[in-house]
């Protein structure tokens, strides 16, 4: 095995082991409580926005907690463009950001609305 087929899967795995971290103290009572600025729009099941195009909005109930705290993240650092999240994500830390992943990713029927 060359030095890139070990480095990319170790890679790959120190990534994963990383961005796990940053979702694993979450806390899915204390991200209940956090939900307020996402019922308005994950909350509604078939829920479309018109701002800043018509879009159907996305489930956030059974999502992976690693992929919501991603998300957020990059909605944050300026890394994804809608303009709402952004705005949302520019006040959350990353313990409402954990919390919030660990109370969604709880149930995969679970919505904003609970």
């Amino acid at each position: 095995m060359n030095m890139r087929e070990f480095t990319i899967p170790v890679a790959s795995v120190l990534m994963l082991l990383a961005s796990g971290l940053a979702w694993a103290d979450g806390d899915a009572n204390a991200g209940r409580a956090k939900t307020t600025m996402c019922e308005g729009c994950h909350g509604i099941p078939g829920y479309k926005t018109v701002f800043p195009s018509v879009y159907n909005v996305p489930k956030l109930g059974g999502q992976h907690a690693a992929y919501i705290v991603k998300a957020l993240q990059e909605y944050k650092a300026g890394e994804r463009s809608h303009p709402t999240m952004r705005a949302i994500a520019a006040n959350l830390s990353e313990q409402d950001m954990a919390d919030l992943a660990a109370y969604y990713s709880d149930g995969a029927t679970r919505t904003a609305a609970k």
